[in-house]
């Protein structure tokens, strides 16, 4: 790989992976807020923004949507397409976020206690979601916008919007929640308003921004083709669905987990944060293959996508297996920062070190999936994820942790195995090709 190869790489994917820092110092800071408001507060924001990006799953693929058919059309040297792409988006986002939302906001309160009985968490945790949910046509704006920039390397623009976006989070909830500056206290319901708000506020940033990057009379003045507006839904679709099942095994493998012990539950928590985090600059890098492999396709140049999936692949392992190095190194040292029970630190230290171990496989995992995504395969990289977790992975892992005894321990050496057979499938699924065969 040549350096030319290797900085078009880094400019498209750094400004996405500081725009992922953003938000995860985000959660941080809004956490630590809502610390200040009690347990129960806690509890709430933590369980309602878990059942938010859920409920958000379906309406998030349209960025992958965007993503790939946008690519490839700019690709093809026509923008005014790509734009098109945009349009068509958009208003497929505002015809079905307000009903998704509707439909969601009034479920929301009969359906809280299934989740968590406590009445505490319940009374802070229901108008917390209701504001959440009702941003949904927001959050799926700002995300077709994503897909847009990223298609047309203008990552820096989504970067630069998600930073104030977390800024004015950050503000609106020192206001709102606390009652500063004036305005009235509305503790947990106000960290909701602060996270609706800002949403909006971002909408209302790109599509300023579009005015001026999006090719004259072309912003919200065509729309996509028919087929181009199925293609889009399609790979949104399919996208979303992955994501959706991706978020509910998560839910599942804790609820396994669970069984185990509470000791074991509250290790894989900071397992699965510590994760979270060290894989950004892998999803940065692979929503940069995306677009990579879209454009080349546009060209009408196949070799030269597959090449770049590769490419990616070798400067995500590097980086992912640096990451990983103090995961398997000094394991203790990385969880003590979140664990401070000597046994509950113990219960981490094997599944930590197999973690950083395996850093390498989700690292060429990220690169071909998200190649096989920038080409418009989504519907079969939904099958492999899917199916690896849901028929493969969490069966399994009930038997070897909480009926077999293995633990832990065990359920994370599982998903190791799992994780580095679904990497073997993308990887061979690009080498078969079948993805420069789909019309986006």
């Amino acid at each position: 790989m040549d350096l030319a190869r290797r900085q078009r790489i880094f400019s498209l994917a750094l400004p996405i992976i500081g725009g992922m820092v953003s938000q995860n110092l985000l959660n941080i800071v809004d956490t630590a807020m809502v610390g200040f408001l009690g347990d129960a507060a806690l509890a709430a924001v933590g369980l309602g923004g878990f059942i938010v990006f859920m409920c958000q799953a379906l309406i998030l693929g349209i960025s992958t949507g965007v993503q790939s058919s946008a690519a490839r059309r700019q690709g093809e040297g026509s923008p005014e397409r790509a734009a098109a792409i945009l349009n068509s988006a958009l208003l497929l986002v505002l015809v079905v976020a307000p009903i998704f939302s509707l439909v969601l906001i009034q479920v929301a309160e009969p359906a809280y206690p299934y989740l968590n009985a406590d009445p505490a968490v319940i009374e802070r945790g229901v108008p917390y979601i209701e504001w959440r949910l009702g941003a949904i046509v927001f959050v799926g704006m700002n995300f077709a916008f994503r897909g847009y920039w990223n298609a047309l390397d203008l990552s820096r623009i989504y970067m630069k919007t998600l930073i104030f976006m977390h800024v004015t989070n950050i503000v609106l909830n020192y206001v709102l929640i606390f009652g500063n500056f004036g305005a009235p206290a509305f503790g947990v319901t106000g960290a909701g308003m602060a996270s609706a708000i800002s949403m909006a506020v971002g909408t209302i940033v790109y599509v300023f921004l579009a005015t001026k990057h999006v090719p004259k009379g072309c912003f919200l003045q065509c729309a996509a083709t028919g087929k181009e507006t199925k293609a889009l839904i399609k790979v949104s679709i399919a996208s979303g669905l992955q994501q959706l099942f991706f978020a509910a095994g998560l839910v599942a493998m804790f609820w396994i987990i669970g069984r185990i012990g509470t000791p074991s539950l509250a290790a894989a928590n900071v397992l699965v944060t510590v994760l979270l985090f060290a894989i950004l600059p892998g999803l940065g890098l692979g929503l940069a293959c995306a677009t990579l492999v879209g454009q080349a396709l546009g060209k009408r140049d196949p070799d030269d996508a597959y090449q770049w999936a590769f490419d990616v692949a070798k400067v995500t392992v590097v980086l992912l297996t640096f990451l990983g190095i103090p995961m398997w190194l000094v394991p203790d040292l990385v969880s003590s920062i979140f664990i401070h029970e000597e046994s509950t630190r113990e219960l981490a230290r094997w599944p930590m070190r197999i973690m950083g171990l395996t850093m390498p496989i989700e690292a060429i995992g990220f690169a071909f999936m998200h190649g096989m995504l920038g080409a418009g395969d989504a519907r079969r990289v939904m099958f492999v994820s899917v199916g690896t977790q849901w028929l493969l992975f969490l069966p399994l892992a009930f038997v070897i942790g909480p009926i077999l005894g293995y633990g832990l321990l065990g359920v994370w050496l599982w998903q190791g195995v799992t994780r580095a057979l679904q990497t073997s499938l993308f990887l061979s699924m690009w080498r078969g090709r079948k993805w420069q065969q789909v019309e986006v």
